[in-house]
């Protein structure tokens, strides 16, 4: 069976510009249309890097609808929906599909977990409530929960269930998915730091922060390889790892969401938990991006 995509290359997960006030829409039209614009292959929003634990649901579906509407159908949109409580992960992906998403990305679930069994349980449950394709969000540092290769056999015979995020770090674990779902599953990187790694595994792009800042390079990377430009990709891979280490130097969204804020596209507003960056990694930070010419 052929592998069946929402979108191939470089997609972003972007961030939700907020302030003390709400989320900033007009602001966040203005993103979608420079990400469109410089190229990028997709667009994944209201998820880890939008910062949706600390949205509203009606800011959560909100963002949703304003960005389908702005994107206009130039690239693909995918919607965060996924919860550690299952109806309200098939309730927002139902709203998502309703609104034209062309497919929702949905995390496993945290704090409460779940076994295997239960995974598979959760993604065909949400999977049979979705008329989208569905993107499955593994992040185990994140939500204490992950899912094993054998596991992925039993999710990718679900005809909505397209494709994994994987973030779990395990490239031999990532290379086991890929060689027993073979072309019933696409696998998306999730760490910008592997996307080279899983492409050569036989990957199909990235779900990518280091694209909030550097959306056509983080395409170009892809694109490169997909050529068969592998010399030039890893390159490109390389040369952007100090930048990358930088992102993810404190928890994300911290690090983009100060990023995107010297550059202009938001207020350096977090909600609590989330903090400001600390002033010395904000400065490394800094300094890397002006060597990249972004400041």
């Amino acid at each position: 069976m052929a592998k069946k995509f929402i979108f191939r290359g470089a997609a972003t997960a972007l961030i939700t510009p907020t302030t003390a006030d709400g989320v900033d829409m007009p602001m966040f039209r203005k993103l979608i249309d420079w990400q469109i614009e410089q190229g990028i292959d997709g667009l994944v929003v209201t998820a880890t890097t939008g910062e949706n634990p600390t949205l509203t649901d009606e800011e959560h579906k909100a963002c949703i609808s304003v960005a389908i509407e702005q994107a206009a159908g130039r690239v693909p949109i995918i919607a965060g929906t996924g919860s550690n409580y299952t109806d309200h992960a098939i309730e927002m992906t139902r709203f998502a599909c309703a609104e034209g998403a062309d497919g929702v990305l949905c995390v496993t679930p945290y704090y409460n977990k779940a076994t295997q069994s239960g995974l598979v349980a959760m993604y065909n449950a949400i999977a049979d409530a979705s008329t989208k394709p569905i993107i499955v969000y593994n992040v185990p540092s994140r939500t204490g929960c992950n899912i094993e290769p054998e596991t992925y056999v039993r999710i990718a015979e679900h005809e909505n269930i397209w494709a994994t995020k994987e973030a779990n770090g395990n490239i031999s674990a990532i290379a086991d998915t890929a060689r027993l779902t073979g072309d019933r599953l696409a696998i998306y990187s999730g760490n910008d730091d592997q996307i080279v790694p899983i492409l050569a595994l036989g990957g199909d792009g990235v779900i990518s922060v280091l694209s909030n800042i550097m959306p056509k390079q983080t395409a170009e990377l892809c694109r490169l390889w997909f050529e068969g430009n592998h010399d030039a990709a890893l390159k490109m891979q390389l040369e952007y790892l100090p930048l990358i280490h930088a992102l993810f130097s404190e928890v994300n969204p911290i690090p983009v969401k100060a990023a995107m804020a010297a550059m202009g596209w938001c207020e350096d507003y977090l909600r609590l938990p989330l903090t400001q960056m600390s002033e010395g990694k904000r400065a490394v930070l800094m300094s890397l991006m002006k060597e990249q010419g972004l400041l």
